[in-house]
């Protein structure tokens, strides 16, 4: 891991595309991706309660940050803790 940044420079390397980071945090493996928006038939959600409430209908699903986790699971819509905010140890990861 290389040069470290703040939470700032964090946001913008996921906008370019990049996957990050805390040199801070204790698992192994993990980082974060920046995940486009998105257009789905509301046929495809796989959550029923949201299936049958779009019906056919178009689904619009908003740009979100998500994080692999150090388990090897992956956590859709990860939310930055205020530490994370605040901290000045975020790397790019290859």
């Amino acid at each position: 891991m290389g040069e470290t940044f703040d939470f700032g420079g964090a946001l913008l390397s996921l906008k370019e595309g990049r996957k990050v980071a805390r040199k801070g945090w204790n698992g192994k493996g993990m980082f974060l991706t920046l995940q486009e928006g998105s257009e789905v038939d509301g046929s495809l959600m796989r959550n029923e309660n949201a299936k049958n409430f779009y019906g056919d209908g178009k689904v619009r699903i908003c740009p979100h940050i998500d994080m692999k986790a150090a388990d090897g699971s992956y956590v859709v819509g990860w939310l930055a803790s205020q530490s994370d905010m605040l901290s000045d140890d975020w790397v790019v990861v290859e």
